[in-house]
This record gives structure tokens, sequence and C-alpha cells, in this order.
């Protein structure tokens, strides 16, 4: 499998690009403000076709570029064809309760710095996607595909927003460089290809932090709640693709993330 990673310009979001093999369709996860220049040169560099791009939920720095991503790869002609030959559109998913942020989601974000609006930051305005779909609720009791060959799985973890996701897949990985930072391969001379359980983890866990939740739709015993479901439920060996930072593993934010270690204590009990 192909696993790869550009970032976004505004708050250095995380955008991931996933296909069965080169010159494959590629599922775009995250496109945010920026990144589509960066996804797009991932698709060309591995010949691959834009399939479908998941949201892992519906803030702005997690959204901004999709349908620019799209208009790109069409222009280039890098887009999933049908069995005919002719272009099919490109589904943009998101987690159903999320589903509203994406008519405005500057506005529901509600980021503002200095006085700017995310589209200031940006400088660029919000375009909606013309073919926004709801995640297959199929998908959170077993694996669908999305693009052929990517199969995933959906976690609802809310708190940092109301249809924050996590979204599992197997991967046969062999030389990548995100398993070399999240510390799972450590000899470089000797690199066997082998099965890694994936977690594509948005704002709910980073390398020592979680999402914060003071954002519209935030919900801080949701989060506990959730993180400590987390705690109890993933295999510590899982690898997690964060919505911002560096990649990590479970068994690392179970040592090192002091929010974890509080949500295991506190679980979202509201007395508590």
């Amino acid at each position: 499998m192909l696993i790869e990673r550009t970032l976004a310009a505004i708050f250095g979001a995380n955008c991931y690009v996933l296909a069965a093999e080169p010159g494959g369709p590629a599922l775009v996860v995250d496109p945010g403000a920026g990144a589509a220049r960066g996804a797009m040169s991932l698709l060309r560099s591995n010949n691959l076709r834009l399939g479908a791009i998941l949201l892992t939920h519906g803030h702005a720095d997690h959204v901004w570029d999709a349908q620019r991503l799209i208009d790109a790869a069409v222009t280039e002609g890098r887009i999933l064809r049908g069995p005919d030959g002719d272009a099919t559109s490109v589904p943009v998913y998101i987690p159903q309760p999320d589903l509203y942020r994406i008519d405005d989601p500057d506005t529901t974000t509600g980021i503002t710095a200095d006085g700017m609006t995310f589209a200031d930051m940006a400088d660029t305005q919000w375009l909606r996607p013309a073919d926004v779909r709801p995640f297959p609720q199929a998908g959170f009791s077993s694996a669908v595909e999305l693009v052929p060959g990517v199969a995933l799985q959906a976690v609802p973890a809310p708190g940092h927003t109301e249809g924050s996701t996590m979204f599992f897949l197997n991967a046969h990985l062999g030389d990548n460089q995100l398993l070399f930072e999240a510390e799972v391969l450590d000899d470089p001379t000797d690199i066997q290809e082998a099965d890694y359980l994936i977690a594509l983890a948005g704002d709910v866990l980073f390398k020592g932090s979680v999402g914060r939740t003071d954002l519209p739709g935030g919900d801080q015993y949701q989060m506990w709640a959730t993180l400590r479901f987390l705690a109890s439920a993933v295999d510590p060996a899982t690898v997690l693709l964060p919505g911002h930072g560096a990649t990590t593993t479970m068994a690392h934010e179970h040592r090192g993330n002091p929010y974890l270690a509080e949500a295991k204590v506190r679980g979202g009990d509201r007395e508590g």
C-alpha cells in the first residue's frame, strides 16, 4: 500500500494520500488550505488518479482545498474514470454529524486570529464541493472501500467536533517515512514489509496531545469519554496518523500523553 503525507499551509494540517498501489485510484484525506498543490504533486509522482476525498471532521483547516484539489485533478486528467471511459464525479465523504459544517466551515469552525477569519488567513474563499456525501453508515460496522483497494472502518470519536471520527485500515508497508517517524522502524539496513494497523486520527489524538474542545460543537466530557474508550479498545501497536504534527503509535500515547492519562481516570463523567 502507498501512504504519503503533505502539509497544508494554514495551521500545518496533515493531508494524506492513500492508494493500494502506484498507478491506481487514490483517496486523499483532509486537504486543508494550501494542501491541493502538495497532494497533486503526490498524485503525479505516483501516477495516481483522484478517486475520492475523506474528511475526518468538518473544521476549515481540514476541508478548505477539497474542491480546489478536485478542480486541479480534473484539469490534469487525474480523476478516476468509469468503465466507459467517462470522467466520474469525485465524492467528498464526511461523518454525518459534521455534514452541516460544509456549508460554511469558516463560520462553524469559529477560528479567528488578529481579527482575521480563516478565509482571511487562507486568502481564498470557500468552495463547497459539488458532491458531498455522509460517510457510509455500513463503514461503522465493517470496512468499506471508498476507492478500490483502500478499505476503512470508522469509529465515532466526538469531542473535538460532534462528528469527529477515526478511520482504521490494514496496510502492508515496507520502507515508509511515516513508520520511521512513529518509531515503528528503527533499522534502515534491514526493512521487511509487514502488516500494520493504521488509524487516521484527525484531531482526536496527537503525539502528546489531543484536539481542543473550546470551539463550536466541542465537548470536553465527550472528549474524555472518547479517549477513555480508545485507550481501552485500540491495539497499542496501532500507528496513528494525526491531523497535525508527527506520526505516533497508541503505545507511545499510553506512555507519554497526559491527556490520555487523565481521560483514563475521568472518562467523561460529568460529575467527575
